[in-house]
């Protein structure tokens, strides 16, 4: 497999030459880094959210946008399909990269940057270990990237600041909505790693969840988001050997709250690590078993999507 981070920097190219049609801003910093605001101050749409979502899978699976509905009212659905899930969801798009400074910056970074750093638990089972001058590390933050946080990006990636692209949106912006729903697939895998499967035994990963409504409160946008995945999001996987757990991939919001998320964070005080991680899975998933059987586990709720995202009758 060739380097992901040469396969992501591909497509960082094309964002920055479609720049302005993608409503997407180009900085770069003092230190040489590249900072692409796809939704921080900039007004970055669906296709600049599709094209992220690409770079932050490495250019590893297919990326594109539906039309569906919650509740009877017409909603864009992202669809995500690879036939490399280890690499391009475990090692490339899992949100695994806190960003937290004493100047007061945090953010969370995906994508394949995180492949040269190689710490996660998740390299060493895949035994994934890139090589590449260049990177890229996507960022969701309230803010942009400054000199301080490329360089520490650089530093810790073995690379040169030049050599850092950082393309950075707020969850409250449409960048936002449609990256969050890009993340079913990657939550059912990263769900089955946790209770001990070997992502390299899942063949394919295909997800779909619906595009939460924009708002610029971080707090209703941290909630829709989730509640697009926990209620709304569909998975479907085909791997190569049966397992005793895969009726506990799919996400417990239902069993254990049975509310939007937002309501969620705020009786956990936004303190994430009070709630269970269970929760932060896709709604509905179906196993499909190579010369086996298959599972269909889990349910969507479309009452409480309803209420999230405010449809009126």
């Amino acid at each position: 497999m060739d380097s992901i981070n040469r396969m992501a920097i591909e497509l960082v190219d094309e964002a920055i030459d479609f720049a302005d049609e993608l409503r997407v801003d180009v900085y770069e910093l003092d230190s040489g880094a590249t900072v692409l605001d796809f939704g921080v101050n900039a007004e970055g749409g669906i296709e600049a959210g599709l094209l992220l979502s690409e770079i932050e899978t490495a250019g590893l699976a297919t990326i594109q946008s539906q039309m569906g509905d919650v509740a009877g009212a017409p909603r864009p659905y992202i669809e995500v399909q690879t036939d490399h899930p280890a690499l391009a969801l475990l090692c490339s798009q899992k949100a695994g990269w806190e960003l937290a400074f004493e100047s007061g910056f945090e953010g969370l970074g995906s994508g394949p940057a995180r492949a040269l750093v190689a710490e996660e638990d998740e390299f060493h089972q895949v035994e994934y270990f890139d090589e590449f001058d260049l990177t890229v590390l996507g960022v969701e933050s309230i803010e942009l990237p400054d000199d301080e946080v490329a360089e520490h990006v650089a530093e810790t990636a073995g690379v040169e600041p030049s050599g850092v692209f950082l393309p950075t949106y707020a969850t409250g912006s449409t960048v936002g909505s449609v990256t969050a729903a890009a993340r079913a697939a990657e939550l059912a895998v990263f769900r089955l790693f946790e209770l001990g499967y070997d992502p390299r035994k899942i063949l394919s990963a295909f997800g779909s969840a619906p595009v939460a409504p924009v708002s610029y409160d971080e707090g209703v946008a941290m909630g829709r988001t989730n509640d697009a995945l926990a209620y709304g999001g569909e998975v479907h996987l085909t791997v190569t050997e049966d397992f005793d757990d895969f009726d506990e991939v799919p996400s417990t919001a239902g069993e254990e709250y049975g509310t939007p998320f937002e309501q969620i964070f705020e009786e956990a005080d936004w303190d994430f690590y009070d709630i269970p991680a269970t929760v932060f899975a896709p709604a509905k998933v179906t196993i499909d078993v190579v010369n086996g059987p298959t599972y269909v586990h889990g349910e969507t709720d479309e009452e409480i999507l309803a209420e999230s995202f405010g449809i009126q009758p």
